[in-house]
């Protein structure tokens, strides 16, 4: 049986080499170069379009520990990386232009790959179907797949608001609470007193935005508006906005003149969110102004909160942990369309779906990679997310369970995790079918 793979990014090459390495072939579908999106250049695949950099390779980093894993599983996205390599201190940075022509090369070139350079306007009707398009799939196809998933389950803007770990937290300033008391206490609670806040906002409003591209103009709509952005209208706006103290008291029975909630981001409570907080600041601003926030002052990052152009569908509400779709399993999605963010995450997730992919055109069952691995935490917790609140993310310490045991600062904790990541990996690999040998590679 042959399998459909509808975009050459990132997730789509992985997908299509993870299964043609094992025996089956792929139809692969790519649009560019006879339609290029607003920020490709060529047409070859898996081109970089913002950064070289794969980020941190390290195994005291999640990302880092993600590409060794994608390495163990025969991943092209690491080959091709490691082959074309520049200096870049601690992260694994390459050439753009070499890195994607080797990719290109290799699938074009292999025997099991069928490349069609045309664009997909309608989702095939039957067989094995992996849709990685990517954050900037196009609208004829965009529009297919609103109408397959529900208008209100595919997003065009991305806003999301920062994400910092729940141990960075100071528990003796953030307080349990919900508004007059009502259900139960499930958010964190930041008081400002008012000199706190005067100077929170004006560091807010003088903070430096980043300058975004001329196809992501449109995504200020009045749903998704800037903290920064909204914060300029006056310095009461947030008062009765986001940060508004109606509600809410301190143990004290004391009113905050102002205050930054926090939502818990995983059932574990190692990942909170600060709610309203979508915004376009620099990421050093970002650390530097909301850790002006009361009991946020040594807090920890694993996302900043970014606005851009981002097609992605609400993994949370329609995707399996196999990356197949809910109610049509037989179609599987990769790449940042999924609700992943970052090169390294994109790809993983076309490991992971091309490998069932070729398990379930053999008629084999398809797996779901352990949680307490980095290639497995990351589909568990888009997959598992609060549908309502979903947002993309990168993989990162705080969606593993945690290690059993004391464990002595940041740095030992993620060791731990990493330790323990590839030992589990090593247990499960024999449940996922076995690359075959080819004498040119």
């Amino acid at each position: 049986m042959k399998v459909t793979v509808i975009g050459a990014g990132l997730a789509g090459a992985e997908a299509t080499w993870q299964i043609v390495r094992r025996g089956i072939p792929v139809r692969l579908f790519e649009m560019r170069p006879g339609q290029m999106t607003p920020a490709h250049k060529t047409g070859d695949f898996a081109e970089l379009v913002c950064s070289n950099s794969f980020r941190g390779a390290a195994l005291e980093n999640a990302v880092g520990l993600l590409k060794e894993e994608m390495r163990r599983l025969g991943s092209l996205i690491m080959l091709a990386a490691n082959e074309h390599q520049v200096a870049a201190g601690g992260a694994l940075a390459v050439d753009r232009d070499c890195f994607a022509r080797a990719i290109t090369q290799r699938l074009v070139n292999h025997p099991l790959v069928e490349v069609v350079r045309e664009e997909v306007r309608a989702l095939p009707e039957e067989g094995i179907i992996i849709l990685a398009t990517g954050p900037l799939t196009s609208p004829a196809l965009a529009a297919a797949i609103t109408k397959w998933t529900g208008e209100d389950q595919l997003y065009f803007y991305d806003a999301a608001a920062p994400i910092i770990t729940g141990d960075s937290i100071d528990p003796a300033v953030a307080f349990w609470g919900s508004r007059y008391g009502k259900g139960t206490a499930d958010y964190l609670n930041c008081p400002f007193n008012e000199a706190e806040y005067a100077r929170f906002y004006q560091e807010l409003v003088d903070a430096e935005a980043c300058r975004l591209k001329e196809f992501e103009r449109e995504v200020f709509f009045e749903g998704c508006m800037p903290i920064e952005v909204m914060a300029r209208r006056g310095r009461q706006t947030l008062l009765y906005g986001p940060l508004k103290p109606v509600g809410l008291a301190t143990e004290n029975g004391e009113r905050p003149y102002a205050v930054v909630q926090l939502r818990k981001e995983n059932r574990e409570g190692t990942l909170f969110n600060l709610v309203g907080f979508q915004t376009n600041l620099k990421w050093p601003e970002q650390q530097r102004v909301f850790r002006l926030i009361p009991g946020l002052e040594r807090a920890e990052f694993v996302r900043y909160g970014f606005m851009h152009r981002n097609t992605f569908i609400n993994g949370a509400a329609l995707l399996l942990p196999t990356f197949q779709l809910r109610r049509q399993p037989n179609i599987l999605f990769a790449g940042q369309i999924t609700g992943v963010e970052g090169y390294v995450e994109s790809a993983a997730s076309g490991l992971v779906a091309g490998v069932n992919a070729s398990l379930l055109a053999q008629g084999s069952r398809p797996v779901c990679f352990p949680p307490e691995t980095a290639i497995g935490a990351l589909p568990a917790y888009i997959t598992s997310a609060d549908p309502r609140y979903f947002q993309p993310m990168k993989v990162n310490y705080g969606l593993f369970p945690p290690v059993p045991g004391k464990l002595k600062g940041k740095r030992q904790r993620n060791e731990a995790q990493a330790q323990r990541a590839l030992a589990v990996l090593a247990e499960f690999s024999p449940q996922v079918p076995p690359l075959k040998e080819r004498a040119d590679e």
